[in-house]
């Protein structure tokens, strides 16, 4: 029996790595780890001020752990309200310089992802920006 594929559809799905896995993200109850502290808009759609996800609406993290849409940070930031402090738990913001990957090991040794620092920045405030999301890529071709 000889199967002839006419054609296929592909579909995608990304997500920012906020360093919380999916299945914990589906365990919490409240769903407060998916969502921007600020605007309450998931990590995957974009802020207010933006008008398409991705790349152009970048994820920021804190030396705090806490995680928001840049564009979000900035705004709060530059309140006289904000005094400089973290939304979520007020302590002075300081923003972290983020890792990307689950290894910090040696890449030789490591069969899983590397780790690699983001040395992207904001230029008007000098701040590290979220990495890019990861790109899904086509699958080899039925029988080969």
């Amino acid at each position: 029996m000889k199967v002839e594929i006419k054609h296929w559809h592909a579909v995608a799905q990304w997500r920012w790595d906020t360093g919380v896995s999916s299945e914990d993200a589906n365990k919490d109850d409240d769903d407060e780890g998916d969502v921007c502290g600020i605007c309450r808009v998931p990590y995957e759609g974009c802020c207010p001020a933006c008008k398409v996800p991705g790349d152009d609406c970048p994820l920021i993290w804190g030396e705090c752990s806490h995680v928001f849409h840049m564009h979000c940070l900035l705004k709060w930031i530059g309140t006289a309200a904000s005094k400089q402090q973290c939304p979520m738990d007020r302590r002075p913001w300081v923003t972290a310089e983020r890792k990307v990957g689950g290894s910090t090991g040696n890449a030789a040794e490591s069969t899983g992802p590397t780790t690699t620092t983001v040395s992207g920045t904001n230029p008007a405030a000098g701040l590290p920006i979220a990495p890019p999301p990861v790109r899904a890529t086509r699958p080899p071709p039925l029988g080969s």
